[in-house]
C-alpha cells in the first residue's frame, strides 16, 4: 500500500472511530500513533519516537510533550496531542513554549484529525505563531498529501522542508489576503484598482460608487473562470468517455487500476431502485472509471444520469449530469450513502430528460 492509500485509509478510519474516543489517550492510540507510523517511524522504538519527551521550561522542570521524533539522538519534530474534539487554537502557546527550549526545527499540534505544522521562519529558534501547513485527514487533497509526504522518514530533509515551509507560509498569506479582499474590498484595494483606469480625484463619493462595482466585477470574473474550467473539464471527460466507448465496442478491457468498490455498488443499487419506478431496470447500467463511477441508461455514455465520486477519504460526492447546464455536485452528509434517497426527484427528473 502506497503512502497516499495509507493516509486516505487513516482519514476513513478517523470518521469511523472518532465517536468512540472519549479521551486524549484514546485519540493518540487510535489516530495519532498510526499517523506517525504511516510517516515511516517505528512508534515502539524510542530512538525514533520518544513519548513523554522532557522539556525544561524556565523554573518548570520535567515538563513533557507527547512525542518527539528523534534523529541522531536529538529531537527534530515535537508533537503535542489533544483530544479530537478540542479546538487547537487554544493550545498553540503550549507547543510554542516547548519548541523554544528544544533543538527541534518543527512542531506539530494535532487532535488526530487536524495537523498544524510550525517552524521558526520569522525569528530563529522561536516558533512562528502561524502554522506553515495545516492538514485535515478527513479533507485530503493530492497537494496536501504530497506536502505531508515530505515528513516521511524516507524523504525527510530539514533544509528541504524549511524551504517548502517558507513558500507555503507566504502562499497561505497571499491566499488569505486575496480571500479577504475579494469578499470585502478594502479602501486601499479599491484605490489601487481604480487608479488603473480612473484619472480623476478619488473622492469618498467616487470610492463609494466604485467599491460595490469592484465586488461585482470580481464575482463575475470568478464565476466565468469556474464556468470555463467546468466546460473544459466536461469536454475532456466526454472525450475520455468516447474513447472508452470505442474501446468497449472493440472488446478492449479497461486499465487494471480501476477497482469497483462495495460502496459504489451500494450507491448504484440505490439509484437503480429509484429509477426502476419509471424505467425498466434492464436499461440501467454503470461504467466504472478511475475517478468516478457513472450510472447510465441504455449502455450509452451520452445518457449518463449521474456520477459517484467515492474515492477520496470520507467524502462521498454525487454529480448530476444535466444536458443544458453544468454538472451539479452534492456531498452526502457524513458520507452516508443512504442520503441518496433524498435526491429521488432529481434522479427521476434526469432520467425523464434522457427519455
Amino acid at each position: 500500500m502506497d503512502f497516499k492509500d495509507l493516509i486516505t485509509q487513516l482519514g476513513q478510519r478517523a470518521e469511523e472511530l472518532k465517536e468512540h474516543m472519549p479521551t486524549e489517550e484514546a485519540t493518540k492510540n487510535a489516530l495519532i500513533m498510526p499517523m506517525i507510523a504511516a510517516l515511516g517511524y517505528n512508534v515502539f522504538n524510542p530512538t525514533e519516537v520518544l513519548p513523554e519527551f522532557t522539556c525544561d521550561i524556565g523554573t518548570k522542570k520535567g515538563e513533557k510533550i507527547d512525542y518527539a521524533i528523534m534523529q541522531d539522538g536529538k529531537p527534530v519534530i515535537l508533537i503535542e496531542c489533544k483530544h479530537w474534539q478540542q479546538d487547537l487554537t487554544l493550545h498553540d502557546n503550549q507547543l510554542l513554549r516547548y519548541f523554544n527550549v528544544s533543538s527541534a526545527k518543527f512542531g506539530i499540534l494535532t487532535n488526530g484529525l487536524k495537523y498544524r505544522f510550525y517552524t521558526d521562519l520569522q525569528e530563529p529558534n522561536k516558533m512562528d505563531e502561524v502554522p506553515f501547513l495545516e492538514i485535515n485527514i478527513q479533507e485530503l487533497t493530492d497537494g496536501k498529501i504530497e506536502e505531508l509526504k515530505k515528513f516521511h522518514k524516507s524523504y525527510f530533509d530539514v533544509d528541504n522542508v524549511l524551504n517548502t515551509a517558507s513558500e507555503l507560509k507566504y502562499l497561505g498569506e497571499f491566499r488569505n489576503v486575496i480571500h479577504s479582499e475579494f469578499q470585502k474590498p478594502s479602501a486601499d484595494f479599491v484605490r489601487f484598482m481604480a487608479k488603473q483606469f480612473y484619472h480623476g480625484v478619488l473622492t469618498q463619493r467616487v470610492m463609494d460608487e466604485l467599491t460595490p462595482l469592484l465586488k461585482r466585477s470580481i464575482d463575475a470574473y470568478i464565476n466565468n473562470l469556474i464556468s470555463d474550467r467546468l466546460k473544459v473539464a466536461m469536454q475532456n471527460e466526454k472525450a475520455e468517455e468516447e474513447k472508452d466507448e470505442e474501446k468497449a465496442q472493440k472488446g478492449e478491457t479497461q486499465a487494471a487500476e480501476v477497482v469497483t468498490t462495495e460502496e459504489e455498488m451500494e450507491g448504484y443499487y440505490i439509484i437503480k431502485a429509484i429509477l426502476s419506478r419509471i424505467i425498466n431496470p434492464t436499461r440501467i447500467s454503470y461504467r466504472d472509471r478511475k475517478d468516478y463511477f457513472a450510472i447510465i441508461l441504455d449502455d450509452k455514455v451520452n445518457k449518463t444520469i449521474c456520477r459517484l465520486r467515492f474515492n477520496y477519504a470520507s467524502i462521498r460526492r454525487v454529480s448530476f449530469n444535466w444536458k443544458d447546464r453544468p454538472e451539479e455536485s452534492i456531498d452526502l452528509p457524513n458520507g452516508d450513502i443512504n442520503e441518496i434517497y433524498k435526491y429521488e426527484s432529481t434522479l427521476i427528473e434526469l432520467a425523464k430528460m434522457y427519455e
